[in-house]
């Protein structure tokens, strides 16, 4: 059996991708590949772990910028797609040719506070409980089949960054098991939903 490829999609400094990164040997999978969408932090890691890079930055017509996406993820092959603090919502033809394969992280419990600013979201609304989403990319924001959770506490004297680094700690340690889980096959994606063996 062929090692399962991955190809990562960030947008910030890359420690979703670092975490992934540092098991690909251990866990059994190869990141063939990451996509940014400008000159970000993140392409220092793939440097360093010798990862191939693509830049997709964004165009003033969005659907040039969406094609040039699908054309670069088409010439990867991959097993799966993980969006890892990508800040660029996919276009549905994306979504579409790539179902059950595209993965996302997000800092709330889903279905709560979803979009770009759920750390902030969360702190204002005043919960005492926040957390992490691993889920399946689908055609809306943060909507997608949720494949597995983990709650963090929100502390008196917590502000958004602190919040955010411990959601982070969380994160990537989630991401780790979901992507060994999926490329095992222990998680599957059928007709909308998660099937765990």
């Amino acid at each position: 059996m062929s090692t399962p490829r991955i190809v990562l999609l960030a947008s910030g400094t890359g420690s979703l991708f670092e975490a992934l990164a540092n098991e690909q040997e251990a866990k059994g999978f190869k990141i063939v590949a990451l996509i940014t969408d400008a000159h970000v932090p993140a392409l220092e890691i793939a440097q360093r772990f010798e990862i191939p890079t693509f830049i997709v930055p964004m165009t003033p017509e969005r659907s040039v910028w969406d094609e040039s996406m699908l054309m670069t993820l088409r010439s990867l092959h991959p097993d799966l797609v993980v969006s890892a603090g990508f800040m660029r919502i996919l276009d549905p033809k994306i979504v579409d040719e790539f179902e059950g394969k595209l993965i996302n992280t997000h800092p709330a419990l889903s279905p709560e506070f979803p979009g770009a600013h759920a750390v902030r979201d969360a702190l204002a609304a005043g919960v005492t409980v926040t957390g992490t989403t691993v889920h399946f990319v689908d055609a809306g924001v943060d909507t997608g089949a949720i494949i597995d959770q983990v709650s963090v506490e929100i502390l008196p004297d917590d502000t958004q960054a602190s919040l955010h680094e411990r959601i982070k700690v969380q994160e990537r340690i989630l991401l780790v098991e979901t992507v060994e889980k999926i490329i095992s096959n222990k998680i599957k994606y059928e007709n909308g939903s998660v099937i765990t063996q």
